[in-house]
């Protein structure tokens, strides 16, 4: 699972020029998921985008959650995140999760982040949806369950 995080002062999203989802300062979050995602990666997730301390506290460092603020979440589901762009110019789509595996975890992804902020919005599973925003820092950031809960050994050597 991926969340590409966006820090906003505002943003949107509409289909077919009906806006469906806006909020006032928070995270915008773009979910991909994959098709070896489960509700237990994305209750981990869940629980590292609620508490990323990436909102400014009042002497101008970033050590507060989107709690803490009283911020809101916008969240748009895009199978992009699973991109394959290793080979030729056509990117490939073949790690990103079925669609009814996806939209079931996006859904689930929703509620679990409506049980701990206030105001969460969303875009409309697959469909073709305009994303607004105004970028605030700018401040993104990349959470990728491969990488941030991954069992694999760290690639560092130690010095003896």
């Amino acid at each position: 699972m991926r969340f590409l995080i966006q820090r906003v002062r505002e943003a949107a999203v509409s289909v077919e020029g009906d806006e469906v989802g806006r909020i006032r300062g928070g995270l915008l979050v773009f979910v991909g998921i994959s098709n070896t995602d489960t509700r237990e990666v994305a209750d981990k997730m869940v629980k590292k985008l609620i508490g990323l301390r990436i909102f400014e506290d009042g002497n101008g460092k970033t050590n507060l959650d989107i709690k803490s603020v009283n911020g809101q979440i916008l969240i748009i589901s895009q199978f992009t995140l699973y991109a394959d762009c290793r080979k030729g110019n056509r990117p490939s789509f073949v790690n990103a999760g079925e669609p009814g595996m996806a939209r079931e975890l996006y859904e689930y992804v929703l509620g679990q982040c409506q049980k701990e902020v206030d105001v969460v919005e969303k875009g409309l599973f697959g469909a073709d949806m305009k994303v607004s925003l105004v970028n605030d820092g700018p401040f993104t950031v990349m959470l990728d369950s491969d990488e941030i809960f991954s069992q694999r050994k760290s690639n560092t050597t130690r010095q003896e």
